[in-house]
């Protein structure tokens, strides 16, 4: 009796140990899922259920995350970070969930993301990194963002959003990129025309406002026509470079002799999205084109009218005039005839 009581309290403690639920936790076992949500945690739980599907971790005070920091639980699926204290990413901190497709890191202290982070979730869906403080992306985040379908990224300090980023996204049909220090310059010109592309396959995404520069501050960057893009001029290679030459650009001091403390400011202000005006120019020669064809019409169906009326009025007036002749010459001829004529007929 005793060696059964035994066996049983060990397998009781052996599956608290598996499947037991952490401190300060709650889990839901039909849905595999863990609430560790409003908790004060500093850290990850060292004690996840290995089974685990959905894991909240929002509402807490985790300012770093570990390498392998969710290798015990593997089958993850949804990761919920919302409103932390993150600031840094460790390359290896996803490392392992395989079948992650839901991350959310809303509302943290992120500056910046490595181009290794994302490599070990490749069934990654759902990305959400709104309300951080992310001032740039890599250019490509690598394979994993093939299979994403949710992108956000609002309310950070981008200024500019590399295009083969976003064409690392081939399935993406949500794009969410509003709030951002949208600086509207040749550079972003490219992001532009993706976007145009996006939306007219179908795709759904909300408003780009400039912030800068002050000509097209608070202007969507979708309704900005394209004739006011300039483009980028290439980087300066020094004099005699060949990028130089095919840009006609005038004459750069050597690397040996000193630069002109404005040149940083006319390459800079070069790149700026300039009004011209071309396109004004060109709507009032059309205007003028439009007005003028209107008004030779007019005229046109004028003189029309007129040659018509004349020649009414012409052939009335021959019809008219060639009676009254008629009748004219007849008593003309009548006198004219003598009695001998009179007595034949």
């Amino acid at each position: 009796m005793k060696g059964e009581l035994l066996l049983l309290s060990s397998v009781i403690f052996l599956l608290r140990v598996v499947c037991g639920c952490p401190t300060r936790c709650h889990c839901h076992s039909p849905s595999r899922a863990v609430d560790c949500s409003q908790q004060g945690l500093a850290e990850i739980p060292p004690d996840l259920p290995p089974q685990t599907l959905t894991l909240h971790l929002q509402d807490n005070q985790i300012h770093q995350l570990p390498a392998f920091a969710f290798r015990s639980v593997p089958h993850l699926r949804t990761l919920n970070l919302y409103n932390n204290s993150l600031s840094d990413l460790a390359p290896g901190v996803f490392h392992g969930l395989q079948h992650l497709q839901v991350l959310n890191l809303t509302q943290n202290s992120l500056h910046s993301l490595e181009s290794r982070l994302f490599h070990s979730l490749p069934q990654l869906r759902e990305l959400d990194l709104s309300s951080n403080n992310i001032s740039h992306l890599p250019i490509s985040l690598g394979k994993p963002w093939e299979n994403l379908t949710v992108f956000a990224i609002q309310q950070n300090q981008l200024q500019q959003l590399d295009r083969e980023l976003l064409e690392s996204m081939p399935n993406v049909r949500f794009l969410f990129l509003k709030d951002n220090l949208w600086k509207c310059n040749c550079h972003l010109l490219s992001l532009k025309l993706w976007l145009e592309k996006f939306i007219y396959k179908g795709g759904i995404t909300d408003s780009v406002t400039c912030v800068s520069p002050d000509t097209w501050k608070g202007k969507d960057l979708l309704k900005i026509p394209h004739e006011l893009y300039q483009p980028c001029p290439f980087p300066s290679l020094g004099v005699g470079t060949w990028g130089v030459q095919q840009l006609g650009s005038a004459h750069r001091p050597g690397p040996g002799s000193p630069e002109s403390p404005s040149t940083g400011q006319r390459d800079h202000s070069e790149c700026e999205l300039k009004p011209k005006p071309r396109p004004v120019n060109l709507r009032h020669a059309v205007a003028t084109v439009v007005i003028t064809g209107v008004v030779c019409g007019i005229v046109c169906l004028m003189m029309l009218a007129a040659a018509i009326y004349g020649c009414t009025y012409a052939a009335v007036t021959a019809q008219y005039n060639g009676g009254r002749l008629a009748q004219t010459d007849e008593p003309v001829k009548m006198e004219g005839k003598g009695p001998h004529d009179l007595t034949q007929a």
